[in-house]
């Protein structure tokens, strides 16, 4: 059986002035450009409220490390009361939209993801020593990485929307 230890759980909250549309493919291109992984939108929700919309997003992904470790994350977008609106920027009026925006991210490191060494007692005994003893600096190293990748991508998207937020 694969263990999975959940390194990384974070979120962001936003209130304000986005495109919602050119966030969203920040967001999708930032993670499989930076970190690799091959994502996939498991539910996408919208719910209109009058002129106003609420959407519920969720990405699962992963990306094999090794034969042995992969990495695991799952994003969810929470969108409340995202309604359009025009601005007004270099006397140029622009439609974009408004809202709020928590996003929360999950990264996960999973272990024999395949199974190979559930087989039999001997198996899970020698999985054992070999994580303890063999490959504790190359589990450490995996484990900040993916650390690093899940804040790295909160810090961008958070960047991201102070930047749009400002213009």
């Amino acid at each position: 059986m694969t263990e999975k230890d959940k390194l990384f759980s974070s979120k962001i909250k936003y209130n304000g002035v986005l495109l919602f549309s050119e966030f969203y493919r920040f967001c999708y291109d930032w993670l499989i450009d930076e970190t690799g992984l091959i994502l996939s939108e498991d539910k996408y929700a919208e719910k209109l409220a009058g002129d106003s919309k609420n959407i519920d997003i969720e990405w699962n992904g992963f990306r094999n490390l090794t034969d042995y470790f992969r990495f695991e994350a799952k994003v969810n977008f929470k969108i409340i009361g995202l309604t359009n609106v025009e601005i007004t920027q270099d006397n140029k009026k622009i439609k974009t939209n408004k809202g709020n925006v928590e996003m929360s991210i999950k990264g996960v490191l999973a272990r024999d993801y395949k199974g190979k060494f559930e087989r039999t007692a001997m198996q899970k005994f020698m999985r054992a020593i070999y994580e303890k003893w063999v490959i504790p600096a190359r589990v450490e190293q995996f484990e900040e990485k993916i650390i690093k990748d899940c804040d790295d991508f909160l810090s961008q998207a958070k960047a991201y929307l102070d930047l749009e937020g400002k213009r």
